[in-house]
């Protein structure tokens, strides 16, 4: 049976080779089915290799150019100027690029997966922004590399994906107080929890938020990780379940050609 991998796409990134991968459309089993795309777990790597490959070119780009990073909840960016090797993947969450050929992917199982594109300088750029990444400017830093290329922020155009939303995301005191500090107006993305002590963190309202303070136009697609189980791993969700293994999503963007 022939496989084909399933993604959603962004109306501001039209035209540029692009997508929000969902679990759906792959080769990999079990807790990991079906469309892993995750190095580091505990899946089949051959399956995952497949998985890559599939999702790859189902948005028309090769395998090979596929070039992901080593995900550390960090504000580091990388100017890839070539396809980044699997083993060589540099320890950071973001990376930009002005070099068609090259893919840039990003890993994600309830953090935030954000694409840019400023396709008039032929610059495009993704991030991991978690809640930290954000906080601690993963994405004015992703905006600044692209600047770096030629890329004006007033023609970036930047999409926030599937993500975990401020209905599933219950927060403890521990974030709440790293967000105010980090954003002294941070408690407009708390919401009343349903226990004492605990908010509902609308983590995509932060991402939101920064990117249009940082001069980018920016969508969000609405889609919850935690929910929609048939759609998307989620980190929140195996948590509830008990742990265990889990794989993550791809989301990944290039410039045509």
């Amino acid at each position: 049976m022939t496989q084909t991998a399933e993604f959603l796409t962004a109306p501001s990134l039209s035209g540029l080779p692009h997508g929000f991968f969902t679990r759906r459309g792959g080769v990999s089993e079990g807790r990991f089915a079906s469309l892993n795309c995750s190095l580091s777990g505990q899946d089949d790597p051959e399956a995952v290799a497949r998985n890559r490959a599939l999702a790859m070119r189902a948005i028309g780009t090769e395998p090979a150019s596929l070039s992901g990073l080593y995900q550390v909840h960090g504000i580091d960016v990388v100017v890839a100027e070539a396809p980044i090797p699997v083993e060589a993947r540099p320890r950071a969450d973001g990376a930009v690029t002005n070099r068609p050929g090259v893919t840039l992917g990003i890993i994600t199982a309830d953090c935030g997966p954000v694409l840019f594109a400023d396709s008039r300088a032929g610059v495009v750029g993704a991030c991991h922004a978690g809640w930290r990444g954000a906080l601690a400017g993963v994405l004015e830093a992703t905006i600044a590399a692209m600047e770096g290329l030629g890329a004006s922020r007033a023609n970036i155009a930047a999409c926030l994906g599937p993500c975990i939303r401020q209905p599933s995301y219950e927060v403890g005191a521990d974030l709440r107080d790293a967000l105010l500090t980090g954003d002294p107006g941070g408690d407009r993305f708390l919401a009343p929890g349903r226990r004492d002590g605990h908010w509902q963190f609308d983590m995509a309202g932060l991402i939101l938020a920064r990117l249009r303070a940082a001069g980018v136009a920016a969508e969000a697609l609405p889609n919850d990780t935690l929910t929609e189980e048939e759609g998307f791993f989620s980190h929140r969700r195996r948590t509830l379940e008990g742990g265990g293994p889990i794989g993550h999503q791809l989301s990944a963007i290039a410039l045509p050609g």
